[in-house]
């Protein structure tokens, strides 16, 4: 079997394909699978340096979500079939032909999705379904600030929030870029490389500002977007792709009676099993529906592995990267 291994911490450039060998047993629970494909996310980008919250003892494969075909089924396994297709979370471990896991992680694939698209839904569009309707509970009508909209995490938050009725703000740093979010559903756009975002959005509704705020971004725009939240509202604390982890003044959650809610999805499906569960159902159903339309920016050879992660860490991808083991 073919794997890409990381097996010291550092840029994509120090890892390798490697030829493992035969495969070990299965556990009563487990399910092998053939990975048809495996997206990359930005945090692979730190994962292998390092620098995530997740720390894998070395040696390990990066990409931690995948679509693929049942294989071999441990004993006591009866949700699935051999031929099964399916698409799991896996934190890490994606990026090679075969994965071993529990079958509890692992979820039918409707005819209709192929692998490419289901292999990245579980990361970017978990986190969105996660963000906006268990941490912001947001109704229909309301308005969502989307920062970073172009990117895998941002276009999931934006159909997301535009499948659950909410109007869309996408904002992001070029015409080009934000061109995508409306292409995938955005109401309204945001240069904030040109435009002042705190006053745009402050404009919205009538000069009342918007509902929530969803942040993958950071770094200098996540003030400026909390002090544009309407009264009571969320500001959703995502991730940081523009690096610096933003210092919000505390007398604004004050004076605006909003709250600030971390986002962490890796966590809360382990807390929250049931709520996982059923959000995942609702995006496989949205999928099948055609209601979202996850956006890929490009398929990669598992030979082709640094240019894959460049894409990510240049900021270049619009939409999400894909590994063909």
């Amino acid at each position: 079997m073919k794997a890409l291994i990381c097996s010291e911490f550092g840029p994509a450039s120090s890892l390798s394909l490697k030829m493992l060998g035969a495969d070990e047993p299965l556990g009563p629970t487990q399910v092998r699978v053939r990975v048809n494909a495996a997206a990359l996310n930005f945090f692979d980008t730190l994962i292998i340096q390092g620098k995530y919250q997740f720390k894998p003892d070395l040696p390990f494969s990066p990409a931690g979500e995948l679509a693929g075909e049942v294989e071999a089924l441990g004993s006591e396994v009866t949700n699935l079939s051999v031929g099964d297709r399916v698409m799991a979370y896996t934190k890490w471990g994606a990026a090679r032909q075969q994965v071993t896991l529990p079958a509890e992680q692992c979820f039918k694939l409707p005819a209709a999705v192929d692998d490419n698209h289901a292999a990245g839904v579980m990361i970017t569009y978990g986190t969105a379904i996660h963000g906006l309707r268990n941490r912001a509970q947001v109704k229909a009508g309301e308005t969502v600030a989307v920062l970073g909209a172009s990117g895998g995490a941002g276009l999931a938050a934006v159909e997301i929030a535009k499948a659950m009725g909410a109007k869309v703000i996408a904002c992001a740093s070029s015409a080009e870029k934000l061109e995508i979010a409306r292409e995938h559903g955005a109401d309204e756009l945001i240069n904030y490389a040109e435009q002042d975002l705190k006053a745009e959005l402050k404009s919205v509704d009538g000069g009342s500002g918007v509902d929530v705020v969803y942040d993958v971004v950071g770094g200098d725009y996540a003030e400026q977007a909390l002090r544009a939240l309407k009264w009571k509202g969320r500001y959703l604390v995502v991730g940081f792709a523009a690096g610096d982890i933003p210092r919000l003044p505390a007398n604004l959650m004050l004076l605006k009676g909003c709250d600030v809610r971390g986002v962490f999805w890796g966590r809360a499906i382990e807390e929250e099993p049931e709520a996982f569960n059923e959000d995942t159902e609702q995006l496989l159903a949205w999928l099948e529906a055609g209601v979202l339309k996850p956006r890929i920016h490009g398929v990669y050879s598992l030979e082709d592995y640094e240019q894959a992660f460049e894409e990510i860490s240049s900021r270049r991808a619009r939409g999400k990267v894909i590994l063909r083991p």
